[in-house]
């Protein structure tokens, strides 16, 4: 049986690999079309027993979605600054201020995203965020506040009887020599950073514990 060739026109018996013309291939491969995508959201069918089939996408369960953090310093920043400001104006003591922030935290993401659902654990870590956020600004309010009453020297006057204390208290010398140098101002800077080091971990600890309540507390309610 004999087929034109594609490519010059003339004869070629079928089954010869190349054109003895023109010397062009004959033999091609044929790529299949790919099938449509199916519809993102299908129609539903009817099956043989009469019953409508939804797709799956109506029949899974909607299930917590992940906390997405880029959308969570906000919101944590937010409950942070009220805490701090509360704390510096001597409204509520810290304990309350910085579990309550947590709290806050995570009422404020459930309000710009509605359709999340929060489990403890997430909540725990968005007031861990928090407390973070919220010691950071206690101590930029606190030294502005220094700096503005000019409070350096009563501070470091407490904290020079504070050492003559521990003096009195442990006579041996090696203690001495600590406290010595505890009196120095780089003694001072270095109690200053020890303590923001710890009231930040402190911090930390009563946000997860303020946003592991919240998460808690607000799925029930929804829940309810």
């Amino acid at each position: 049986m004999e087929q034109p060739c594609y490519k010059c026109g003339q004869t070629v018996e079928q089954g010869v690999p190349f054109c003895p013309h023109c010397a062009a291939p004959q033999i091609r491969v044929v790529i299949a079309e790919p099938l449509p995508a199916p519809a993102a959201f299908a129609e539903p069918s009817v099956t043989s027993q009469g019953a409508v089939a939804l797709p799956a996408s109506q029949t899974v369960p909607r299930l917590a979605l992940p906390t997405q953090w880029s959308q969570a310093v906000r919101p944590c920043a937010a409950a942070a600054l009220i805490a701090a400001t509360a704390m510096a104006f001597k409204l509520v003591v810290p304990l309350i201020a910085v579990v309550g922030a947590g709290f806050l935290a995570v009422a404020f993401y459930r309000r710009n995203s509605p359709g999340a659902m929060v489990r403890a654990a997430a909540g725990a870590r968005l007031g861990a965020l928090c407390g973070l956020f919220c010691s950071a600004m206690t101590a930029v309010l606190g030294a502005l506040r220094v700096a503005i009453l000019h409070e350096g020297g009563q501070i470091r006057q407490v904290w020079l009887d504070l050492v003559r204390q521990s003096a009195a208290r442990y006579p041996d010398p090696q203690s001495q020599s600590t406290l010595e140098f505890l009196r120095s101002p780089a003694g001072l800077v270095f109690a200053m950073i020890l303590l923001l080091i710890c009231v930040s971990i402190m911090f930390v600890l009563l946000g997860a514990v303020g946003g592991a309540l919240g998460a808690a507390l607000l799925g029930r309610r929804d829940r309810s």
